[in-house]
């Protein structure tokens, strides 16, 4: 899950930061470098531009920004984990999962990320070990222009991916990105839920299919006129449609799946207190606005209120209620052999 962020929604997390901030004292200026691990390109220049310089006035310390993918870092993590140089890490839902189960990952105080009861359920993590600070949804997206041409109907299940007219103008994202494991959740969902419907449904699709996306955005597919249908996220198909493209994103009939980016502190982080305010500071109104009018990420707090133009293009309150999480810690453990089982019978069948 790659989420868009811009210069603006920094500059509103640099004044939420600070607010969420004490005045520097004796001891706080001495408090050395606040780390924060997370996603990189403009985000990361953004983030050194309009955060970094009054965050570290306010709070009296200096903080260094580490980009690199959600994996990337969990593997900074696990290398680091006895003695270890980052406070906090923004990771997507899956490899957090991983982070939990190694114990690379600290619970959250309730006393200062005062801001957790606000968050919706779909987005507070097992045991408040992390939280979700900006929300989307794996469903179905497809050409609107080019099925009405076509005579096809809305797509409303996975299924309706493998009709016949659709031959070669289907992208399947591989299972080797997370969109791609929804695909295989969303096949085994609308089958009896085991993991053999799952593989079974995904094969009937896989026939249409050109090419398995190993990259998370079929963007190009779409405007090229090679892809009109695929499993895609909710914020992706919504950045595509402002290029005036018609694409339409579909909360499939049992169930989307939620995709969650975390915030976390890390565990025996070295700046622990300063830390978790500043997760804290992600759950904030303003921060969760932003999120959604920059990158179209539903916010995960239930006061962080969104004008009805916007509220209809992200998943909101209802949509979040009616989504079932991944079983990271399950679909972790069996992803390489479910892996090699979707090398050998999906792509190369």
């Amino acid at each position: 899950m790659t989420i868009s962020r811009s210069h603006g929604l920094l500059a509103a997390l640099a004044l939420t930061a600070l607010a969420a901030c004490a005045p520097p004292t004796a001891t706080s200026a001495g408090a050395g470098k606040l780390v924060v691990a997370g996603y990189g390109g403009s985000y990361q220049e953004a983030f050194e531009q309009a955060v970094m310089p009054g965050f570290e006035k306010t709070c009296g310390c200096e903080v260094t920004y580490i980009a690199g993918s959600s994996t990337d870092t969990v593997a900074k993590l696990k290398a680091q984990k006895d003695a270890p140089q980052i406070d906090v890490a923004l990771i997507d839902d899956g490899p957090q999962a991983q982070a939990v189960q190694a114990g690379l990952l600290a619970k959250l105080d309730p006393a200062a990320v005062t801001r957790l009861p606000k968050v919706e359920k779909v987005a507070r993590l097992p045991q408040d070990v992390g939280v979700g600070f900006a929300m989307t949804a794996t469903g179905l997206a497809y050409n609107s222009e080019w099925y009405a041409k076509n005579g096809l109907p809305a797509p409303k299940r996975l299924s309706d991916l493998a009709d016949p007219k659709l031959k070669g103008k289907v992208v399947l994202p591989s299972i080797s990105n997370t969109y791609g494991v929804g695909a295989l959740m969303l096949a085994a969902r609308e089958g009896d839920g085991s993991v053999e419907a799952g593989f079974a449904g995904v094969k009937k699709v896989a026939a249409n299919a050109f090419t398995f996306d190993t990259t998370a955005d079929v963007s190009n597919y779409f405007l090229q006129g090679q892809a009109v249908a695929t499993v895609w996220g909710g914020s992706r198909v919504e950045t595509l449609a402002d290029k005036n493209f018609p694409i339409t994103f579909v909360y499939p009939e049992k169930g989307a799946i939620p995709l969650l980016a975390t915030a976390n502190v890390v565990n025996k982080a070295p700046h622990a207190e300063l830390a978790q305010k500043f997760v804290n500071a992600l759950l904030e109104p303003g921060i969760q606005r932003k999120l959604a009018a920059e990158g179209y990420d539903g916010p995960t707090v239930s006061d962080a209120t969104l004008d009805p133009a916007l509220a209809a293009r992200v998943v909101g309150s209802k949509q979040a209620a009616e989504m079932t999480p991944l079983d990271w810690a399950t679909v972790n453990g069996e992803r390489a052999a479910w892996t090699d089982r979707w090398t050998k019978e999906v792509e190369q069948s």
